[in-house]
């Protein structure tokens, strides 16, 4: 467990830091998604094979193992399934956990303004009694658009961010001129883990790349490829009893394929992150970039963790902030055979003392009411 020295209080790096005590006792359900994205400005996000059954599906066992009431979709449903731990995030869904006595529902599952969760008139009368953890839809819908959140972040200042263009089948083919430095790397505004991102290294394979993304998505994002070393920080909600954003531990990725983090599905995280340590956090380029992610955070307003992954331009180099995720995986060890499938934020949540468990304890404190969670809008 690494001790608390170089980062202020909210980085949360210490033994510090302990289980949550809910002063209500709730009675959980997690939602997965049934629910195919809509297309927003021209761009649809893909649809994760599964709907992050498998991540629910730890978290409802765990959460069942601290002694938290559960409600199951199927009661009889084996520990070694995916499937029968989660309700389906449709209306009838959603309703059918409230129903059989939900008082928090676990939103593991990608929102936009047009989800059940927002809309449904037959949630409306228990808009104050029923409780999300997740980020509110409106939330999502705007800042999963990473050309969009870049660029606020850009007109503010303050963070450090690759230099990028937006790509389309108008302007493609002058953008691939204009740029006269490679690496460059190309990827969906829109995007799930590794899914379409690509480093290019010269004219031609940006120009082919960038024509098969434009296939599925009218807007593509091009950025310049940073080479230093890679980390991802998550960053943790208010509660009641700690009213602030704040960064966990950077956990270090490293065994690129091609320069590329490949994907979770593909390779476990667990074979190719660790938690920076004690004499690296010395780094002041680690606390630098905590305090910018932190400061996303409070930007945005989220309201569950999110996760930002960060880049050295070159060795020994400031970070920058390259990909920030509204719904970071949450898989996690604890059902059998799943023991090596520990997410990026539950690595860095070991860093803390905390076990899996305790993690999502410390998520479920941060729900929100579905009234403030339907209410929310975007600060820009």
């Amino acid at each position: 467990m690494l001790a608390s020295h170089t980062v202020r209080r909210a980085s949360k790096i210490g033994p510090s830091r302990h289980a949550r005590t809910l002063t209500n006792a709730p009675t959980v359900a997690v939602l997965y998604q049934a629910i195919e994205p809509p297309v927003i400005n021209g761009v649809r996000k893909p649809r994760k094979p599964g709907g992050y059954q498998d991540s629910g599906a730890d978290i409802v066992y765990t959460l069942q193992q601290k002694g938290i009431q559960v409600i199951k979709a199927d009661p009889s449903a084996p520990v070694s399934s995916n499937e029968g731990w989660t309700f389906p995030d449709t209306e009838e869904g959603i309703y059918s956990a409230v129903h059989q006595g939900a008082t928090h529902l676990w939103a593991n599952t990608i929102l936009f303004s047009s989800h059940p969760l927002q809309t449904s008139a037959r949630l409306t009368p228990l808009a104050d009694k029923i409780y999300v953890v997740g980020q509110p839809p409106g939330l999502v819908e705007n800042f999963d658009d990473k050309a969009y959140l870049n660029g606020k972040l850009a007109q503010i200042g303050g963070f450090t961010l690759p230099k990028s263009w937006l790509a389309t089948s108008e302007n493609i083919q002058q953008l691939v001129q204009q740029v006269d430095r490679y690496p460059i790397v190309g990827k969906p505004v829109r995007g799930r883990g590794s899914h379409g991102v690509k480093v290019c290294r010269d004219k031609q394979q940006l120009l082919q790349h960038t024509k098969t993304l434009l296939a599925e998505s009218p807007l593509v994002m091009l950025e310049e490829f940073l080479a230093g070393e890679e980390a991802t920080i998550t960053v943790m909600p208010p509660t009641p009893s700690d009213p602030h954003h704040w960064s966990t531990v950077p956990v270090n990725r490293f065994n690129h394929d091609d320069g590329i983090a490949p994907y979770n599905g593909v390779v476990a995280v667990t074979a190719n992150s660790r938690v920076v340590t004690e004499e690296e956090l010395k780094d002041p380029a680690y606390g630098k970039i905590m305090r910018q992610c932190e400061k996303v955070a409070q930007l945005i307003g989220a309201t569950a963790p999110i996760r930002v992954d960060v880049r050295r331009f070159s060795p020994g180099s400031d970070f920058a902030l390259f990909d920030i995720n509204m719904k970071p995986n949450m898989t996690g060890p604890g059902r059998p055979g799943r023991e090596d499938q520990a997410s990026l934020t539950a690595i860095a949540a070991s860093a803390m003392g905390w076990d899996y468990g305790t993690l999502l304890e410390n998520i479920l404190e941060g729900a929100q009411p579905l009234s403030v969670f339907r209410n929310y809008s975007n600060p820009f």
